[in-house]
Protein backbone atom coordinates (compact mmCIF):
# COMPACT_ATOMS: atom_id res chain seq x y z
CA UNK A 1 0.00 0.00 0.00
CA UNK A 2 1.39 3.39 -1.07
CA UNK A 3 0.33 6.60 0.67
CA UNK A 4 1.06 10.26 -0.01
CA UNK A 5 -0.25 13.24 1.95
CA UNK A 6 -0.84 16.45 -0.02
CA UNK A 7 -0.32 19.26 2.44
CA UNK A 8 0.41 22.93 3.14
CA UNK A 9 2.70 23.94 5.98
CA UNK A 10 0.36 26.79 6.90
CA UNK A 11 -2.86 24.73 6.80
CA UNK A 12 -4.05 23.83 10.33
CA UNK A 13 -6.07 20.95 8.88
CA UNK A 14 -3.03 19.48 7.16
CA UNK A 15 -0.97 20.08 10.30
CA UNK A 16 -3.48 18.01 12.25
CA UNK A 17 -2.78 15.00 10.04
CA UNK A 18 0.98 15.54 10.01
CA UNK A 19 1.06 15.71 13.82
CA UNK A 20 -0.83 12.43 13.96
CA UNK A 21 1.70 10.88 11.57
CA UNK A 22 4.60 12.14 13.71
CA UNK A 23 2.99 11.03 16.97
CA UNK A 24 2.46 7.51 15.59
CA UNK A 25 5.98 7.37 14.20
CA UNK A 26 4.80 6.58 10.67
CA UNK A 27 7.60 6.71 8.12
CA UNK A 28 5.93 5.17 5.07
CA UNK A 29 3.67 8.14 4.20
CA UNK A 30 5.24 10.60 1.77
CA UNK A 31 4.30 14.29 2.05
CA UNK A 32 4.07 16.70 -0.87
CA UNK A 33 3.59 20.46 -0.55
CA UNK A 34 1.01 21.89 -2.93
CA UNK A 35 0.65 25.50 -4.05
CA UNK A 36 -1.62 27.74 -1.99
CA UNK A 37 -4.02 28.15 -4.90
CA UNK A 38 -4.79 24.66 -6.17
CA UNK A 39 -4.01 23.88 -9.80
CA UNK A 40 -6.57 22.87 -12.39
CA UNK A 41 -5.12 19.36 -12.32
CA UNK A 42 -6.00 19.05 -8.63
CA UNK A 43 -9.58 20.20 -9.27
CA UNK A 44 -9.92 17.63 -12.05
CA UNK A 45 -8.47 14.73 -10.07
CA UNK A 46 -10.06 15.52 -6.69
CA UNK A 47 -13.68 16.71 -6.97
CA UNK A 48 -13.79 17.89 -3.33
CA UNK A 49 -10.56 19.87 -3.93
CA UNK A 50 -9.44 20.12 -0.32
CA UNK A 51 -6.12 20.11 1.50
CA UNK A 52 -5.12 17.85 3.13
CA UNK A 53 -5.73 14.95 0.81
CA UNK A 54 -4.37 11.47 1.46
CA UNK A 55 -3.67 9.46 -1.67
CA UNK A 56 -3.86 5.72 -1.07
CA UNK A 57 -2.87 3.57 -4.04
CA UNK A 58 -4.07 6.31 -6.39
CA UNK A 59 -7.36 7.04 -4.62
CA UNK A 60 -7.79 10.30 -2.71
CA UNK A 61 -9.24 10.54 0.82
CA UNK A 62 -10.29 14.13 1.68
CA UNK A 63 -11.00 15.94 4.96
CA UNK A 64 -8.59 15.91 7.90
CA UNK A 65 -11.02 14.28 10.36
CA UNK A 66 -11.76 11.48 7.88
CA UNK A 67 -8.05 10.97 7.21
CA UNK A 68 -7.36 10.90 10.96
CA UNK A 69 -9.92 8.15 11.53
CA UNK A 70 -8.60 6.20 8.55
CA UNK A 71 -5.04 6.31 9.85
CA UNK A 72 -6.15 5.16 13.30
CA UNK A 73 -7.86 2.16 11.72
CA UNK A 74 -4.90 1.28 9.49
CA UNK A 75 -2.27 1.97 12.18
CA UNK A 76 -3.98 1.26 15.52
CA UNK A 77 -0.74 1.37 17.53
CA UNK A 78 0.27 3.54 19.20
CA UNK A 79 -3.32 4.60 19.71
CA UNK A 80 -4.27 8.27 19.76
CA UNK A 81 -7.78 7.37 20.91
CA UNK A 82 -9.06 6.45 24.36
CA UNK A 83 -9.80 3.05 25.85
CA UNK A 84 -13.56 3.57 26.22
CA UNK A 85 -16.35 5.05 24.08
CA UNK A 86 -16.70 7.88 26.60
CA UNK A 87 -13.03 8.78 26.35
CA UNK A 88 -13.25 8.72 22.57
CA UNK A 89 -16.29 11.00 22.66
CA UNK A 90 -14.34 13.52 24.78
CA UNK A 91 -11.38 13.40 22.38
CA UNK A 92 -13.67 14.02 19.41
CA UNK A 93 -15.48 16.86 21.18
CA UNK A 94 -12.19 18.66 21.87
CA UNK A 95 -11.03 18.07 18.29
CA UNK A 96 -14.32 19.45 17.00
CA UNK A 97 -13.84 22.64 19.00
CA UNK A 98 -10.55 23.05 17.19
CA UNK A 99 -11.98 22.31 13.74
CA UNK A 100 -15.35 24.03 13.83
CA UNK A 101 -15.32 26.70 16.51
CA UNK A 102 -11.72 27.85 16.17
CA UNK A 103 -10.34 27.18 12.69
CA UNK A 104 -13.55 27.76 10.73
CA UNK A 105 -14.26 31.03 12.53
CA UNK A 106 -10.65 32.20 12.17
CA UNK A 107 -10.68 31.31 8.48
CA UNK A 108 -13.85 33.34 7.94
CA UNK A 109 -12.23 36.26 9.72
CA UNK A 110 -9.12 35.88 7.55
CA UNK A 111 -11.21 35.78 4.37
CA UNK A 112 -13.00 39.00 5.31
CA UNK A 113 -9.82 40.87 6.20
CA UNK A 114 -7.38 39.49 3.64
CA UNK A 115 -5.17 38.10 6.40
CA UNK A 116 -4.01 35.26 4.17
CA UNK A 117 -3.38 37.15 0.97
CA UNK A 118 -2.90 40.87 1.68
CA UNK A 119 0.18 42.70 2.88
CA UNK A 120 -1.86 44.58 5.49
CA UNK A 121 -5.31 43.91 6.98
CA UNK A 122 -8.03 45.01 4.59
CA UNK A 123 -10.75 47.36 5.88
CA UNK A 124 -13.90 45.31 5.48
CA UNK A 125 -16.54 48.01 5.81
CA UNK A 126 -18.30 45.59 8.13
CA UNK A 127 -16.23 45.92 11.27
CA UNK A 128 -19.21 44.78 13.30
CA UNK A 129 -18.88 41.34 11.65
CA UNK A 130 -15.17 41.29 12.42
CA UNK A 131 -15.97 42.11 16.05
CA UNK A 132 -18.62 39.39 16.11
CA UNK A 133 -16.22 36.75 14.79
CA UNK A 134 -13.40 37.74 17.13
CA UNK A 135 -15.92 37.62 19.97
CA UNK A 136 -16.96 34.13 18.93
CA UNK A 137 -13.32 33.05 18.98
CA UNK A 138 -12.91 34.47 22.47
CA UNK A 139 -16.04 32.63 23.62
CA UNK A 140 -14.83 29.36 22.10
CA UNK A 141 -11.44 29.71 23.82
CA UNK A 142 -13.27 30.27 27.11
CA UNK A 143 -15.28 27.08 26.54
CA UNK A 144 -12.10 25.19 25.75
CA UNK A 145 -10.53 26.56 28.94
CA UNK A 146 -13.23 24.74 30.92
CA UNK A 147 -12.73 21.45 29.07
CA UNK A 148 -8.98 21.24 28.44
CA UNK A 149 -6.84 18.84 30.46
CA UNK A 150 -4.63 20.12 33.24
CA UNK A 151 -1.65 17.78 32.78
CA UNK A 152 -0.02 19.26 29.71
CA UNK A 153 -2.23 17.35 27.27
CA UNK A 154 -5.74 17.98 25.96
CA UNK A 155 -7.01 14.91 27.85
CA UNK A 156 -6.06 11.48 29.23
CA UNK A 157 -2.57 12.64 30.22
CA UNK A 158 -1.05 11.67 26.85
CA UNK A 159 -1.10 12.61 23.18
CA UNK A 160 -4.43 12.00 21.47
CA UNK A 161 -6.21 13.12 18.33
CA UNK A 162 -7.49 16.06 20.38
CA UNK A 163 -3.96 17.41 20.67
CA UNK A 164 -3.39 16.87 16.94
CA UNK A 165 -6.40 19.10 16.23
CA UNK A 166 -5.90 21.73 18.94
CA UNK A 167 -2.19 22.46 18.53
CA UNK A 168 -2.50 23.83 14.97
CA UNK A 169 -5.92 25.34 15.67
CA UNK A 170 -4.63 27.51 18.51
CA UNK A 171 -1.57 28.57 16.50
CA UNK A 172 -3.80 29.48 13.55
CA UNK A 173 -6.17 31.53 15.70
CA UNK A 174 -3.28 33.48 17.22
CA UNK A 175 -1.78 34.16 13.81
CA UNK A 176 -5.05 35.41 12.36
CA UNK A 177 -5.93 37.62 15.32
CA UNK A 178 -2.48 39.15 15.63
CA UNK A 179 -2.35 39.68 11.86
CA UNK A 180 -5.62 41.57 12.17
CA UNK A 181 -4.19 43.42 15.20
CA UNK A 182 -6.89 42.00 17.46
CA UNK A 183 -6.43 40.80 21.03
CA UNK A 184 -5.25 37.23 21.59
CA UNK A 185 -7.82 35.54 23.89
CA UNK A 186 -5.51 32.65 24.81
CA UNK A 187 -3.49 34.71 27.29
CA UNK A 188 -6.70 35.52 29.20
CA UNK A 189 -7.54 31.84 29.72
CA UNK A 190 -5.07 30.27 32.10
CA UNK A 191 -5.80 26.62 31.37
CA UNK A 192 -5.53 26.99 27.60
CA UNK A 193 -2.40 29.13 27.96
CA UNK A 194 -0.78 26.54 30.23
CA UNK A 195 -1.75 23.76 27.83
CA UNK A 196 -0.33 25.59 24.84
CA UNK A 197 2.93 26.24 26.65
CA UNK A 198 3.29 22.61 27.79
CA UNK A 199 2.21 20.80 24.61
CA UNK A 200 4.83 22.63 22.54
CA UNK A 201 7.47 20.60 24.36
CA UNK A 202 6.14 17.43 22.80
CA UNK A 203 8.21 16.64 19.68
CA UNK A 204 5.25 16.07 17.29
CA UNK A 205 3.70 19.39 18.35
CA UNK A 206 6.99 21.28 18.15
CA UNK A 207 7.55 19.89 14.66
CA UNK A 208 4.20 20.98 13.20
CA UNK A 209 4.50 24.41 14.85
CA UNK A 210 7.93 24.87 13.26
CA UNK A 211 6.43 23.88 9.90
CA UNK A 212 3.55 26.31 10.42
CA UNK A 213 6.02 29.12 11.15
CA UNK A 214 7.98 28.19 8.02
CA UNK A 215 4.81 28.24 5.94
CA UNK A 216 3.70 31.56 7.44
CA UNK A 217 7.02 33.20 6.56
CA UNK A 218 6.94 31.74 3.06
CA UNK A 219 3.38 33.02 2.58
CA UNK A 220 4.38 36.49 3.73
CA UNK A 221 7.26 36.52 1.27
CA UNK A 222 4.98 35.42 -1.57
CA UNK A 223 2.54 38.20 -0.69
CA UNK A 224 5.23 40.87 -0.53
CA UNK A 225 6.82 39.87 -3.85
CA UNK A 226 3.50 39.49 -5.66
CA UNK A 227 4.19 35.82 -6.37
CA UNK A 228 1.02 34.69 -4.61
CA UNK A 229 -1.17 36.87 -6.79
CA UNK A 230 0.55 35.57 -9.92
CA UNK A 231 -0.12 31.98 -8.86
CA UNK A 232 -3.75 32.80 -8.11
CA UNK A 233 -4.27 34.53 -11.46
CA UNK A 234 -2.64 31.73 -13.45
CA UNK A 235 -4.67 29.03 -11.74
CA UNK A 236 -7.89 31.01 -12.10
CA UNK A 237 -7.24 31.48 -15.82
CA UNK A 238 -6.64 27.74 -16.20
CA UNK A 239 -9.93 26.97 -14.44
CA UNK A 240 -11.88 29.40 -16.64
CA UNK A 241 -10.31 27.90 -19.77
CA UNK A 242 -11.17 24.39 -18.60
CA UNK A 243 -14.79 25.37 -17.96
CA UNK A 244 -15.06 26.76 -21.49
CA UNK A 245 -13.59 23.64 -23.08
CA UNK A 246 -16.42 21.39 -24.36
CA UNK A 247 -16.53 17.87 -23.00
CA UNK A 248 -15.93 15.33 -25.77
Amino acid sequence: MTMKLYSWDVSPYAARVRMQIYAKGLTDIATEQTTFYLTQKVYEERPLSRIPSLEVDGDAIPESAVIAEYLEEVYPEPSLLGSTPRENAHIRALARIGDVYLINTAFTLASLTGALAAQTPVPTGIESIVALLSGQLASSILTLDRMIGRGGFACLGRLTLADCALVPALAYVQYMLLNRRLADPIAANANVAAYQDAIQRQEPAARVLAEFDRGRKERREQIETGELEKIRAANQAARVAAERTPIA
